[in-house]
């Protein structure tokens, strides 16, 4: 009797009314959420270290200023570093990425939900995230050798031609590689990513407030327009922000259909840098005080995508928390 009574014998129970395994097992659990915040702060304090020297010698020019001439020394700061241009070029690139994107995945996105039929929808969805799945370098070939100079070069140089007197940043000449042909190639990358998330947020829709939006007598567009997207705003904010900070961190396709050149940007139709591309670009062959100054734009860039994520958390925050208060009222 007396074994049989050890078999169903309850496990330890702390002070707190937990069992030791529900503790240890929260421990774990709370050194592997901390593990990640430990990584990116060991990140973010050796890299700043290292480029502190630059940092010291440029000041604030260093992200105010566009003149960018390493120095060959060892054991101090001998060049001028200012990478506002790459700072930029890098927004720009990312700015019209979204601007392409955003409209383009929202659209595929409430086609796939509401209107397409599962034959149809299922197939174009596998499709659209297996751009997910394709090498960056990959795109950058494609778009270096077929995309843009057969497709986008001629469309580019009718828009200078037909507007460039108009509207700012858009005249002429307009080279093979600028700003605007790695902009439209990262739109592409991104695209999956912004679609997948919306797609998903746009599925979760409760069908009663669909059927009930039908039954008042409204059409598709108006239950749209009423019912699914102020529901999947958050979402498409949040998505919004994922795209951006894939945009933000490209490297090898932007580096390539972007031009390569450190003038600050007066058209879209220019050659310039990023900041990711300018690290890949010139680290391998860097000298010892360029690889400081290099390592100060990854610090920046760092920055500018925690800044990033941060607003998208407080945009996605209040929005949800309107939508809420609409939905309870």
């Amino acid at each position: 009797m007396s074994s049989d009574a050890n078999v169903f014998q309850r496990p330890a129970i702390s002070r707190r009314g937990k069992s030791s395994e529900d503790v240890w097992f929260q421990r774990a659990l709370a050194l592997a959420g901390a593990s990640v915040l430990i990584i990116l702060a060991a990140m973010l304090i050796s890299t700043t270290i290292n480029a502190w020297p630059v940092f010291a010698h440029s000041g604030w020019s260093f992200i105010t200023s566009a003149g960018w001439d390493p120095g060959i020394s060892r054991t101090e700061i001998t060049g001028s570093y200012g990478a506002l241009s790459f700072i930029l070029g890098t927004l720009i690139t990312s700015g019209i990425a979204l601007l392409i994107a955003v409209p383009l995945a929202v659209g595929c996105s409430l086609y796939l939900t509401n209107i397409a039929r599962p034959t149809i929808g299922r197939p174009l969805a596998y499709a659209i995230d297996l751009l997910a799945a394709v090498p960056s370098v990959v795109y950058g070939l494609w778009g270096l050798l077929f995309f843009i100079p057969i497709f986008i070069r001629p469309v580019l140089k009718l828009i200078a031609d037909t507007l460039g007197e108009v509207v700012p940043f858009l005249d002429g000449p307009v080279v093979t590689y600028n700003y605007a042909t790695a902009g439209i190639v990262l739109a592409i990358m991104v695209l999956p990513i912004i679609t997948a998330v919306t797609r998903e947020v746009m599925s979760k829709t409760p069908i009663a407030e669909i059927q009930g939006a039908y039954a008042l007598g409204s059409t598709r567009w108006e239950m749209i327009r009423a019912i699914v997207l102020p529901r999947a705003r958050p979402g498409v904010i949040g998505a919004t922000m994922l795209g951006l900070g894939r945009a933000l961190g490209e490297t090898v396709a932007v580096a390539m259909l972007i031009g390569g050149s450190e003038q600050m940007p007066t058209t879209l139709f220019q050659g310039g840098q990023s900041m990711a591309g300018v690290i890949a670009i010139t680290f391998q062959e860097a000298s010892p005080e360029n690889i400081k100054a290099l390592l100060g734009v990854g610090v920046v860039l760092f920055v500018i995508t925690v800044i990033v994520n941060m607003v998208a958390r407080l945009v996605i925050w209040a929005t949800g928390g309107r939508i809420a208060g609409d939905a309870a009222v």
